[in-house]
């Protein structure tokens, strides 16, 4: 073919008022193969909807941008990109509705696209209690709640794809991946602010079972300790004990009752205690670092536990940490009566207890 263009492909060309672009890509069995050139990402500007209405905007922009990393959300947000009535937005901040929100142009990586294009497969969960805004499940053990960390889903990504006409759903608190029990997730935008808004004023009853090392002793009915937070070299999450003078302690309560007690373990151990544990905060691994910090470490607790005594267990049937989200006091958003929910222990829990 030749290189030059004849008068009929000009004349052809000059009268052609719609081309598409193309990049040549490497020559393939004599010929070219042609591509579209990657149209590069747009500014979108989007409206806040009523059932995101005091949303906060990191948590919006999650939902909106999915298969964005977290890090890159946070990244445009605090470089100004992202404008909330053509004014700079911090993450923390709630949006209304009516909001026009300017979010910048994001390219994804080829990796992060093709997992965007393999959504979470479609799970639903043991259902505790469900009503028109509200609905309360027994979480496994070893699922996370949401994706993120590594995780490329959790519960409620599953959720949402097994509830494609669900207007809304949202985790109302969170538990750890590895603890089984009661999830709250909301189906309305004004129970989600309701319960949220009960669970920090610590009007709720969070009540877990925790099976301990040692006989913990029966006096010992409040923990009121600060925790604080730090990442290890490779930027894992973990928590300490600290002081009051701490400025970046965050005050943690947690009651304990003695619910059972067992005189040795299996294997030769020492004793053991089956612990209720009631939580006033919700800080990040409280229970397993206020357990751990009064020299009783959770069964099974590979961060903070007896990395020995976990090996015994788990020859002896205990393959997972023994924490579960037993029971859950709270006022109804919607009818404004008393609500207690609970969950037994899971087989694999309730089986070891069993056999000791």
């Amino acid at each position: 073919m030749s290189a030059a263009l004849n008068s009929r492909q000009i004349k052809h060309l000059q009268h052609t008022t719609g081309v598409a672009h193309y990049r040549h890509v490497p020559r393939v069995r004599g010929g070219y193969m042609k591509a579209p050139i990657d149209t590069p990402p747009a500014v979108r500007h989007i409206t806040v909807d009523e059932e995101s209405d005091g949303q906060r905007l990191d948590n919006f922009l999650m939902r909106h941008l999915k298969g964005v990393p977290k890090t890159h959300i946070y990244r445009v947000i605090r470089s100004g990109e992202v404008r909330r009535n053509k004014a700079r937005a911090s993450a923390d901040e709630r949006v209304a509705a009516g909001d026009v929100l300017r979010i910048p142009p994001i390219r994804l990586s080829a990796r992060v696209e093709e997992k965007a294009e393999r959504p979470a497969p479609a799970r639903e969960f043991p259902v505790v209690h469900e009503d028109e805004g509200l609905l309360a499940i027994h979480k496994p053990a070893g699922v996370a709640v949401h994706g993120g960390s590594g995780v490329s889903f959790g519960v409620i990504e599953q959720l949402r794809q097994s509830r494609p006409t669900a207007r809304l759903l949202e985790l109302v608190h969170r538990l750890d991946r590895e603890t089984s029990g009661l999830l709250l997730i909301a189906k309305k935008k004004s129970v989600l602010k309701a319960l949220q808004d009960q669970f920090r004023e610590r009007e709720t009853g969070k009540t877990y079972l925790a099976l301990v090392l040692g006989d913990w002793p029966a006096a010992r009915k409040v923990i009121d300790v600060p925790l604080h937070k730090y990442l290890l070299a490779d930027g894992e999450r973990r928590v300490r004990v600290t002081s009051a003078d701490d400025p970046d302690g965050m005050r943690a309560i947690t009651l304990v009752k003695v619910a059972r007690r067992w005189a040795s373990s299996p294997g030769g151990g020492g004793p053991l205690s089956l612990l209720e544990v009631t939580i006033k905060t919700g800080r990040t691994h409280q229970i397993r670092v206020h357990l751990a910090s009064a020299g009783h470490p959770i069964a099974g607790d590979d961060k903070y536990g007896d990395f020995e005594r976990n090996r015994e267990l788990a020859r002896h049937g205990l393959k997972r940490m023994f924490l579960h989200a037993w029971r859950l006091r709270l006022t109804h958003p919607q009818s404004q009566s008393p609500l207690q929910l609970q969950t037994e222990l899971p087989n694999e829990l309730q089986g070891f207890v069993d056999s000791l």
